[in-house]
């Protein structure tokens, strides 16, 4: 018998011929669409370019008398900032006065003085200088502590991290540095504010028993009779951190700070 192969479905599918015409052109319908799509620019997304459409930060414009001392005085106003004499606006005034007019460098002044690179070299504790760049005083323990509470506080505005402990590192060294007991450097520095009070009393506390544990070693080394190396051996310690605590110069005792 012989088989009529045009009247024969060949394709290996059980649905109508018609049914299969109408899939096919929607498939081919949707293949053209994706195509397309795939084809059509896409705009970048503000996280592809987050400066786009955005303005840029401007730069802070500088006082022109600041602009004009840092011509002058390099050395005080220029890449690095130090501590000013007390009365140096006198003598600005007195060096300039044709150039200067009194309040441009009032104001000039005031905003070198409250920025937070004038605040951190005064921090420091590094001293005063004059116009020459000449040291010529010490700046008091007062300001120097209330610079350090001032760039920690801005710090701090800018963090998530608590910077207390590296605070409280900060003022026992400019407690140390100033030479005053605990009475006195309170005396000058203590304000109304309950949070900076509260940090330096921690700062008394953790230096009190600093010092104390000092000047136990010192005791010990000195019943000892050894050297430095022999003592630093015996007890198992760094030979220079024995060096450098023996070095240290004796606190000074007081009533509420036992050393």
């Amino acid at each position: 018998m012989t088989s009529n192969t045009a009247d024969t479905d060949t394709t290996p599918s059980s649905q109508p011929a018609p049914a299969r015409k109408e899939k096919d052109a929607a498939a081919g319908r949707k293949q053209r669409r994706g195509g397309r799509a795939q084809q059509k620019p896409q705009s970048p997304s503000p996280s592809q370019h987050p400066a786009q459409g955005r303005q840029p930060a401007r730069p802070r414009k500088t006082h022109p008398v600041l602009e004009r001392l840092f011509e002058l005085y390099p050395m005080l106003f220029g890449a690095r900032f130090l501590p000013l004499k007390l009365g140096v606006f006198e003598d600005l005034l007195a060096a300039h006065a044709d150039e200067f007019k009194r309040e441009d460098l009032k104001v000039a002044l005031g905003l070198h003085a409250r920025s937070t690179r004038y605040l951190e070299a005064v921090a420091t504790g590094k001293p005063r200088h004059d116009l020459n760049g000449v040291a010529v005083e010490p700046v008091a323990p007062e300001h120097v502590h209330h610079a350090i509470l001032e760039v920690f506080r801005r710090r701090q505005a800018r963090t998530a991290e608590d910077l207390r402990p590296q605070l409280r590192a900060r003022l026992m060294e400019a407690i140390e540095a100033s030479g005053l007991s605990r009475e006195d450097y309170m005396l000058v520095v203590r304000s109304n504010d309950e949070i900076a009070n509260a940090v330096l009393d921690e700062a008394f506390s953790e230096l009190g028993a600093r010092n104390a544990r000092r000047e136990a070693l010192r005791r010990a080394f000195e019943a000892s009779g050894r050297s430095i190396a022999e003592f630093a051996e015996m007890y198992g310690m760094d030979q220079a951190e024995v060096k450098r605590t023996l070095a240290t110069p004796r606190a000074r005792p007081a009533p509420d700070n036992p050393v």
